[in-house]
């Protein structure tokens, strides 16, 4: 499924962020993330406002260009032609500058591959649904006699929304409920072809978002991302609860009974200590893993989350820390930086069309907005220390564990820097010789 981690470093072949440089050792699925570019339609999402600021400039360019040429043909002033062209050039290589990147985004983003090979240059989005469900089963079945890791990361409940007629119009909630419906059936189609292989009660299957609704996707009044219910805030918003808190549903007949309901906050990084454990590995020693096994809170044998903080990060930049106390049910969330809502009681940055993680963007606060999640789980009230006696003491508690954690943390490469964002096309995925990047080898 969607892989999002890109594919070169150096050269258009050097796979250095492939999932099979990470420890696959089979791959399906789009190495980059969905867009509404990637189904064509007239409201493009990567980088709108960007696109919007290099069109205006594109367009003040060519409306120079045209004054300076009615001026020399009409005589109303004088112009060396050499000017105009030389404008005239400059302005066209500016714009296939950008253009080249945004304008193609379909041809060069929205691909499908299997392992190193590129087998649909754009992917058809109306086969992909099942192309991506026969590759998950298919998997199951020639690994059916030895231990295996499946990880599917489904296209779906993914703005623009990818739904197959069947299941369009099912849904009392729109588009989006489309999907989740769709989803729903492609999950139970896995589940399907793991019972009929006879391993249902030998297979640990986990099921989880990666995020909340992203409450800025909308086409008119049409919600587009999802709901958060009670939780304030969405996708991309750092450190609220709409934004980070999801459901998690574990699966094993033959260890752990049904019906169980366990509130205690867990991380997807726990997937990793989580299925070391269970393939009887240890997890490496000589670097922090934040992660920590989900086991022994799933059978009983340990009653809270290991984790006692939890740090919620923006890109780099850290927004919030939450404190689940051990020897109490409180469970405290300081916040550091909170976006800026656009419009400011909206709820969402619909301004931007997505949260900053940083600069005007941003309301640092100095002490922390703390919040008490076990009375207030919506964030609606913020505490102070005159209304809450613990508030000093707790800041101070959460300000020792930022510091205890950032000590642990190893400086890398910025991988969200500007230049690591723009488009270069000698590391652009291709399948035919550059730029002609077009096939279909799925059909």
């Amino acid at each position: 499924g969607k892989w999002h981690m890109g594919v070169n470093c150096k050269s258009r072949h050097d796979h250095c962020h492939h999932p099979l440089n990470h420890g696959f050792d089979y791959f399906y699925g789009m190495p980059f993330t969905l867009l509404n570019e990637c189904q064509g339609t007239d409201d493009p999402q990567l980088a709108k406002s960007l696109q919007d600021t290099y069109w205006l400039y594109t367009q003040m360019i060519i409306l120079a260009v045209l004054t300076l040429l009615f001026g020399k043909l009409t005589n109303l002033f004088p112009v060396n032609w050499k000017i105009i062209i030389c404008l005239a050039i400059c302005g066209l290589l500016y714009f296939l500058s950008w253009f080249s990147s945004y304008g193609f985004t379909k041809y060069w983003n929205c691909i499908l591959m299997r392992n190193h090979d590129i087998t649909e240059q754009p992917m058809n989005l109306e086969k992909t649904t099942s192309n991506m469900l026969k590759e998950a089963v298919s998997f199951i079945e020639r690994n059916k006699h030895r231990p295996f890791l499946l990880f599917v990361s489904l296209l779906h409940v993914h703005t623009p929304l990818i739904t197959t007629e069947k299941f369009q119009g099912r849904s009392r909630h729109g588009p989006y409920g489309d999907n989740v419906e769709e989803m729903d059936w492609m999950v139970g189609r896995l589940l399907d072809a793991i019972d009929k292989e006879s391993l249902k009660n030998t297979t640990f299957i986990y099921f989880a978002s990666d995020h909340g609704g992203s409450l800025e996707a909308r086409r008119g009044n049409t919600q587009l991302g999802g709901w958060n219910g009670i939780y304030k805030g969405g996708k991309g918003m750092g450190g609220w609860e709409g934004g980070i808190r999801v459901p998690g549903i574990v699966r094993w007949p033959g260890v752990l009974p049904a019906g169980t309901v366990i509130n205690e906050p867990t991380s997807l990084m726990d997937i990793f200590p989580t299925v070391v454990h269970l393939a009887g590995g240890e997890v490496p020693q000589d670097r922090t893993i934040d992660g920590r096994s989900l086991l022994p809170l799933l059978q009983g044998t340990a009653q809270h989350s290991g984790h006692e903080f939890m740090f919620h990060y923006c890109g780099v930049f850290l927004h919030a820390v939450r404190w689940h106390q051990k020897d109490s049910g409180t469970i405290w969330k300081a916040h550091y930086a909170t976006p800026v809502f656009q419009p400011k009681v909206s709820g969402a940055c619909f301004g931007r069309g997505i949260c900053p993680c940083f600069g005007d963007g941003v309301t640092l606060h100095d002490p922390p907005l703390l919040f008490d999640l076990s009375q207030d789980p919506s964030e609606e009230n913020p505490l102070s220390a005159d209304t809450e006696p613990l508030f000093d003491a707790v800041t101070r508690r959460i300000r020792e564990a930022v510091e205890e954690h950032r000590k642990t943390l190893t400086p890398v490469p910025q991988q969200l820097s500007p230049y690591n964002n723009i488009w270069k096309p000698w590391l652009q995925p291709c399948c035919g010789t550059f730029p002609f990047c077009w096939c279909d080898e799925e059909n």
